[in-house]
C-alpha cells in the first residue's frame, strides 16, 4: 500500500481545510486543527479496511501541542462529504470531517460550554483523536442530530459520546508503555472514555429533578452538554410518556424511539404527520400503553381492530379526525377501555355494543364523549359507561338519542345540548331507564319543556336558550329535591320562578324578557346570579350561606325581600325602581345582619335614604340625584361614596366609623352633622349654602372649608371647640366668617396652616395672639387689609415659626411688603404675585441710587458646597412677583445675605428694566414677558434654568455677558426676543460653555440639543 503521506505531498490540486476551536486561554489551552483532506479518487486496499471509502490524512501537529477536535464518528463506515465550516465525525480507520448539529447546538454553544465545564488530561507526549459513535439503529439514518425531529431521532443513542475529542498517549504517564490488551487488533488504540474528565457540580439526584421539568426536545438538547447529562436525559422516567404533538416527526424515529422505550405509558401524536403509520407503531411496540391521544388525519378500519393489541390502553382520544372509509360502521373493541374521546371526528356511525357472542366489547367503558361528530348513528351497550357526551352531535335524530342513552342504566351525567331534536319524550324514557343520573345539560333544545319528566335524582340542570321552558317547567323541576344548581339563562318565555329546594346551591336566571317574580328559598343556596331581566319587579331569596348578592340593571325591580344571615356583599347597581323601602332590607333588624357592603349606585328613585345598621362599613350612594336626606348611623361605617348627589340638602353622620369624608361634591347641602371619634379630614369644599354644620370629631386634623361663603362664626367657632387637634384650616372664599370666628382660633393649639384667601377681614390680631405654631398663612386677594393689619409681624415678632406667607393680589402697601422682606429673615416660600404695591426689589442698598461697578468681578462669588459654611441671612428659598408691573428694578447683591434663594419669578413685570442678581444656590430664574429688559447681570453659579421669553430689549450681547457667570446653566429659553437672531444663537455657548438646551430666536423656529 502506498504511503498516504506521500500521496498527500505528490497531490498539488489537494483541498486544504482550517478550523479553528474556541480559544481556551482560561484553562491554558490553545485547540488548533489544520485538517487536509485528500482529494484524489484513490481509495484504501488490503488490509487497511475491506470498504472503499476516500482517505482523510491524520491531523498535523507540533510535539507536546495540545489538540482537541469535536464530532461523531459514524460507526456504519458511511462518507459523508465535507462542508467547509462544519464539525466533524470519524471513520474507523482515518479521518473525515463533516456536518453535525449537536442536539439542536450550534457550534458556538458547544464551544462555550466546554470552555466552562470540560477539563481535557493533555499532557501526553504523544496524542490521539477519537470519538464517539452513532449506534447502528442512529447512524442508520445518516443524519445529524438538530432541532428538526425529521433529521434524527429525539432519543440519544447509548454510545452516543457527547465530547467527540480525546487526548491519548502511548504511556500511562509512568513511563510504561501500552500492551497489546490495551489495543484492538489491529493494532489502533480502544477508546477509553476516561480519558475526557469532566467535573459536574449537580449531584445525579437534583439533575434528574431539574430535568423532569423539561420537555422532550429541551431533554435532548441539555444531553448534549456532557456525557453526565446524557445519561440523566435519557432515564427512563422522562420518556413514559410521549408527547409528539404537532411535531414533524418521522416514521423511522418513532419506531426508534418506541423501541428504546417499551415501557412508556402515553403517547400524544395529535397534529404529527402519519399518524396513521404511527399509532400502528405505537400499539405494536408499546405493551404498557394506557393513554392514547391522535387526530388530524386519516385512521384506517385496521387501527380500531388493532386496538386490542394494546392490553393495558385505558384511555383513547381522538380529535379533528376522518374514521374509517366514510361509508361503514366503526366498531370500537377493548376489554380495558374506560375513557373514549371522539371528537369533532367525520364518521357514518359508531358502534360500542356486544359483539355476536352477546358478549360487551368494551365492558369497562366508564366515559364515552361523540362531542361534535358527524355520525347518523350511534349504536350503544354500555352497561358500565357513567358519563355520556352527545352534543352538537346534529345529525343524531331523537330516536337514535333515546337508544343510545337508554342502554346504559348506570348513566350519571349526560350532555345533549345543541341537540335540536330532542323531545320530552326521550327525557322521560331517559329519566326512567336511568334512575341515577346527576347532571344533564339539554341547552339549545327548543322541543322540551319538562312539564311531565320526573329526575328524581338530579343534582345539575342546564337549561340555556330553551324556548319551551315556562312557569309550568319550574313547577316540575320544583319536584327535582336533589337539585343543586339551576341554570336558566334566555328563556324567553319563563316569567316567574319559586322554588323551595333544600340542597340549591347556585342559581342563574339571565336575559330572560318576561321575567318578573323570583321566589327562591334554600338552606344551603349560596350563588345568585340575576341580570338584565328588564321587567322583573320582586325578588324574595331565604338562605342562610348565601354571602354575596349581584342584580345589576333591574330597571324594574321595586321590591325587595331577603332573609339570609350570611349575605355580607350587596349590588343594585343601576335598579332605578327601587323606593325608600330598600333601607328597611339593609338595617338591623331587616333580615341581613352580616351586611357589610352595600352599593346602590344609580338608583334614581331614591329619595330618603336612612339606614341604621351595625355592620355596614362600605356604602356607595353614586348617581343618586334625587336624594334629598341621608342619615346614616353605622358605628363601623369605614367608607361612603356621594358622587353625584347633587341635590342633597340634609346630611347626618352620627355615629360613623368613618376616617374622612368628602362633601364638596353636594353643592345643595344645608344642614350638616357630623359625629366621628376616628375622623382624620372632613372636606366641605363648593358647599355654597351650608349655613349650620355640627362637627364632632375630636381626632380631625384636617378642615377644608373654602367656598362656604353661607358658613356663620357660631358653626366654626363649635368646631373649633369640639375638634381642637385640627391642624390644616382651609377658609378661603368664608366671606361670612368675623373677627368671631378668628378669635376661636386659640382652641386650635396645633393649627400649622390657616388659608383666609378672598375674604373681607380686616383685623388679623387673633391670628397672630393665638396661632403660634403656625407656619403657613395664606391671604390671596385679601382687599381690606391695610399696611398696619401685619404690623405684628415685622414688628412685634409675631408668628415666629411662619415659614411661608402668600400675599398674592392683597392691597398691603408698599411699606409693609419692604419690611416683611428686610425683617422676617425665618420665612422660607414667600408670593406677592400681582401686588400692585410691590415695587423695586431691591435688597441691601442704601439711598434712593443704586452705585453698580462694571468690573463683574465685584461680583464673584464662592460656590458653596452643601458641606460647606453658609453665613447667617435670609432662610428665603422661593420669591414670586409675577404680574407686579410697578417693579423697575431688581437688586440683590452678595450683602442681601440672600444664600438660600433658589427660585426667583418675576415674569410679566413690564416696566422692568434692570435685573442684578448674586445668589450663589440660586436654581431657578424666570424674567419671561419683561418687555422692558435691557441690563441683565448674574453672578449665579448654580443657574440651571434660565428663562428670558418675549423680552423685546435685550440684546445677544446683554445675554453673553450675564450667563457668562452662570457655570451650571444647561437651559435657555429666549424665545420671542427680537433682538436675538437664530442665525446667531449657537454663539451663546461659546459664552456658556454648559448650555445643553437653549430654545428660541427671534423667528422662534430653533431648538438645539446637545
Amino acid at each position: 500500500m502506498e504511503n498516504p503521506a506521500e500521496d498527500v505531498d505528490n497531490n498539488s490540486n489537494g483541498n486544504e481545510v482550517d478550523m479553528e476551536v474556541e480559544n481556551l486561554e482560561a484553562q491554558g489551552l490553545h485547540l488548533e486543527l489544520s485538517l487536509q483532506r485528500w482529494a484524489s479518487s484513490r481509495r484504501l486496499t488490503g488490509d487497511e479496511g475491506s470498504a472503499d471509502r476516500p482517505w482523510c490524512m491524520p491531523l498535523e501537529r507540533t510535539a507536546n501541542e495540545p489538540r482537541a477536535f469535536e464530532g461523531y464518528a459514524s460507526s456504519s463506515g458511511t462518507v459523508h462529504a465535507p462542508e467547509a465550516g462544519l464539525p466533524v465525525s470519524l471513520e474507523p480507520d482515518g479521518l473525515c470531517w463533516r456536518k453535525v448539529d449537536f442536539f439542536g447546538l450550534d457550534r458556538e454553544d458547544m464551544d462555550r460550554d466546554f470552555h466552562k465545564r470540560a477539563k481535557v488530561l493533555h499532557d501526553y507526549e504523544e496524542e490521539h483523536y477519537y470519538a464517539g459513535s452513532y449506534s447502528a439503529a442512529d447512524s442508520s439514518s445518516g443524519h445529524g442530530f438538530n432541532d428538526n425531529i425529521l433529521d434524527g431521532s429525539l432519543v440519544p443513542s447509548e454510545n452516543l459520546m457527547f465530547l467527540g475529542y480525546s487526548l491519548m498517549s502511548d504511556n500511562d504517564g509512568s513511563g510504561k508503555a501500552r500492551t497489546e490488551e490495551e489495543t484492538d487488533g489491529d493494532g489502533s488504540r480502544a477508546f477509553n472514555t476516561d480519558d475526557v474528565e469532566l467535573r459536574m457540580d449537580l449531584t445525579e439526584d437534583l439533575l434528574h429533578m431539574v430535568f423532569s421539568f423539561l420537555k422532550h426536545k429541551d431533554l435532548c438538547k441539555a444531553g448534549a452538554t456532557c456525557k453526565q447529562w446524557h445519561m440523566a436525559s435519557a432515564h427512563e422516567d422522562f420518556w413514559k410518556c410521549l408527547n409528539f404533538a404537532d411535531l414533524n416527526i418521522t416514521p423511522e424515529n418513532f419506531s426508534a424511539i418506541c423501541t428504546r422505550y417499551p415501557n412508556a405509558t402515553q403517547v400524544d401524536i395529535m397534529g404529527a404527520p402519519h399518524v396513521d403509520v404511527l399509532v400502528v407503531e405505537a400499539m405494536a411496540s408499546l405493551r404498557k400503553l394506557e393513554r392514547l391521544i391522535l387526530g388530524k388525519g386519516q385512521l384506517p378500519d385496521g387501527f380500531f381492530h388493532a386496538l386490542t393489541d394494546c392490553p393495558a390502553l385505558k384511555t383513547l382520544h381522538i380529535s379533528d379526525a376522518s374514521l374509517g372509509s366514510g361509508i361503514q360502521e366503526i366498531m370500537i373493541h377493548h376489554e380495558g377501555l374506560r375513557e373514549l374521546q371522539i371528537t369533532k371526528c367525520r364518521v357514518l356511525r359508531i358502534s360500542v355494543r356486544q359483539d355476536f357472542c352477546f358478549r360487551d366489547i368494551c365492558p369497562l367503558l366508564q366515559n364515552l364523549s361523540l362531542r361534535r361528530s358527524s355520525m347518523a348513528h350511534a349504536a350503544l351497550t354500555c352497561p358500565q359507561l357513567h358519563i355520556l357526551d352527545i352534543s352538537s352531535c346534529h345529525k343524531l335524530s331523537d330516536a337514535g338519542i333515546r337508544s343510545a342513552a337508554i342502554a346504559c342504566p348506570l348513566l350519571t351525567s349526560l350532555d345533549m345540548s345543541f341537540c335540536a331534536c330532542v323531545s320530552d319524550e326521550t327525557l322521560r324514557e331517559i329519566a326512567s331507564a336511568c334512575p341515577n343520573l346527576h347532571y344533564l345539560d339539554a341547552s339549545f333544545c327548543p322541543n322540551i319543556s319538562l312539564e311531565s319528566v320526573g329526575l328524581q335524582m338530579l343534582t345539575d340542570l342546564k337549561l340555556h336558550n330553551c324556548e319551551g321552558i315556562t312557569s309550568v317547567s319550574v313547577a316540575a323541576i320544583a319536584r327535582c329535591s336533589m337539585l343543586e344548581s339551576l341554570l336558566l339563562d334566555c328563556c324567553a318565555l319563563l316569567t316567574s320562578v319559586s322554588l323551595d329546594l333544600p340542597r340549591l346551591q347556585n342559581f342563574r336566571l339571565v336575559h330572560c324578557r318576561k321575567f318578573v317574580d323570583l321566589n327562591l328559598r334554600s338552606p344551603v343556596l349560596s350563588s345568585v346570579t340575576v341580570s338584565n331581566c328588564p321587567v322583573l319587579h320582586r325578588i324574595n331569596i331565604a338562605s342562610k350561606a348565601l354571602q354575596k348578592l349581584v342584580l345589576q340593571k333591574q330597571e324594574s325591580l321595586a321590591t325587595l325581600s331577603l332573609q339570609c344571615h350570611s349575605l355580607q356583599e350587596v349590588d343594585l347597581t343601576d335598579c332605578e325602581s327601587l323606593t325608600n323601602s330598600i333601607c328597611e332590607v339593609f338595617s338591623d333588624g331587616g333580615g341581613c345582619p352580616m351586611l357589610r357592603s352595600l352599593i346602590l349606585d344609580n338608583c334614581e328613585s331614591l329619595t330618603l335614604v336612612c339606614f341604621n345598621s351595625s355592620s355596614l362599613a362600605t356604602l356607595s350612594l353614586i348617581g343618586c340625584r334625587a336624594m334629598t336626606v341621608l342619615e346614616l348611623s353605622c358605628p363601623n361605617l369605614q367608607t361612603v361614596n356621594l358622587d353625584g348627589c347633587d341635590h342633597l340638602e340634609r346630611a347626618s353622620f352620627c355615629p360613623v366609623g368613618l376616617w374622612s369624608l368628602n362633601l364638596g361634591i353636594c353643592p345643595k347641602l344645608s344642614v350638616l352633622k357630623v359625629e366621628a371619634p376616628n375622623m382624620r379630614g372632613l372636606e366641605l369644599k363648593g358647599c355654597g349654602v351650608l349655613s349650620q354644620a355640627s362637627i364632632n370629631c375630636p381626632n380631625l386634623s384636617s378642615l377644608d372649608a373654602s367656598f362656604c361663603s353661607q358658613l356663620r362664626d357660631e358653626s366654626l367657632s363649635a368646631t373649633a371647640a369640639s375638634c381642637s387637634f385640627i391642624e390644616s384650616l382651609i377658609l378661603s372664599s368664608c366671606t361670612s366668617i368675623g373677627s368671631d370666628a378668628l378669635s376661636s382660633l386659640h382652641w386650635l393649639g396645633q393649627l400649622t396652616l390657616l388659608d383666609l384667601s378672598y375674604t373681607f377681614l380686616t383685623n388679623l390680631q387673633p391670628v397672630f395672639e393665638t396661632c403660634l405654631q403656625l407656619k403657613t398663612l395664606k391671604l390671596i386677594a385679601c382687599k381690606y387689609l391695610s399696611d398696619s393689619s401685619l404690623d405684628a409681624v415685622f414688628k412685634e415678632g409675631a408668628l415666629p415659626a411662619l415659614r411661608e406667607l402668600d400675599l398674592s393680589y392683597s392691597t398691603v402697601g408698599r411699606f409693609a411688603i419692604e419690611e416683611i422682606l428686610a425683617t422676617c429673615t425665618n420665612l422660607i416660600n414667600v408670593n406677592l404675585n400681582g401686588c400692585v404695591n410691590m415695587h423695586d426689589l431691591v435688597w441691601g442698598s442704601s439711598g434712593d441710587s443704586l452705585t453698580l461697578s462694571n468690573d463683574s468681578s465685584s461680583w464673584m462669588m464662592p460656590v458653596l458646597n452643601d458641606s460647606e459654611y453658609m453665613p447667617p441671612g435670609h432662610l428665603i428659598e422661593s420669591l414670586n412677583c409675577v404680574g407686579c408691573r410697578n417693579i423697575r428694578r431688581v437688586f440683590i447683591p452678595p450683602s442681601a445675605c440672600c444664600f438660600r434663594l433658589s427660585h426667583l419669578n418675576v415674569s410679566l413685570a413690564a416696566n422692568l428694566k434692570e435685573v442684578y442678581l448674586a445668589c450663589p444656590r440660586l436654581y431657578y430664574l424666570n424674567l419671561s414677558a419683561c418687555g422692558s429688559l435691557e441690563r441683565l447681570k448674574l453672578t449665579c453659579p448654580r443657574l440651571s434654568i434660565l428663562y428670558l421669553t418675549a423680552c423685546n430689549m435685550l440684546t445677544e450681547d446683554a445675554v453673553k455677558v450675564a450667563i457668562s457667570n452662570c457655570y451650571m446653566l444647561e437651559t435657555l429659553h429666549v424665545n420671542n426676543c427680537p433682538k436675538i437672531y437664530s442665525v446667531n444663537i449657537r454663539n451663546l455657548r461659546t459664552a456658556c460653555p454648559s448650555l445643553k438646551r437653549i430654545y428660541g430666536g427671534a423667528d422662534d423656529a430653533l431648538k438645539i440639543e446637545t
